[in-house]
């Protein structure tokens, strides 16, 4: 199974496009999700070092942009393997063996659901609906969808994953 890592307490600095970022929303209606979406587009995920310095710079409490973060589902907090496979298990997708590509890939993988392998190379998530019904079950890697995908084809395709 994949090990934990701990990140570097060093403290963080927020970079000159997020600064810019967080200046243009700070007075804004529903400014924190729109700037938490920005710190995760940066970084793939939300780093605890880096919402404690959002939260230093923008004078908002530690405990509600961890609210916020945790409220979503759409919110990381752990850093993505570089390789994200999602698994839709929207309905017609759980349906057509949805929850079957999550079994192949956890024991192809040695990894769960949330978890990330341990070089780094790749995480699995089930995900809802990506409104790709018509292709179920399907498997998104990154931004890219493989529908109708089978089982079988699940090694071929971490086999040109590890290549790329």
């Amino acid at each position: 199974m994949a090990t934990q890592t701990t990140e570097t307490q060093e403290p963080a600095k927020l970079s000159d496009d997020l600064t810019a970022f967080i200046d243009t929303w700070k007075d804004k209606r529903g400014n924190l999700i729109m700037i938490l979406h920005r710190v995760q587009q940066e970084y793939g995920y939300v780093p605890r070092q880096i919402a404690i310095e959002l939260s230093r710079y923008m004078g908002v409490p530690l405990a509600k942009i961890y609210g916020v973060l945790t409220f979503y589902h759409y919110f990381k907090l752990k850093k993505p393997g570089r390789h994200r496979l999602a698994v839709c298990m929207g309905t017609a997708c759980y349906l057509k063996g949805g929850q079957d590509l999550i079994d192949e890939l956890e024991n192809l993988l040695d990894i769960g659901v949330n978890q990330t392998t341990e070089d780094g190379e790749f995480s699995v998530e089930a995900v809802r609906c990506v409104g790709c019904c018509g292709l179920a079950p399907l498997l998104m890697v990154g931004d890219e969808v493989i529908g109708k995908l089978k089982t079988e084809k699940l090694p071929e395709v971490i086999a040109k994953l590890r290549e790329a």
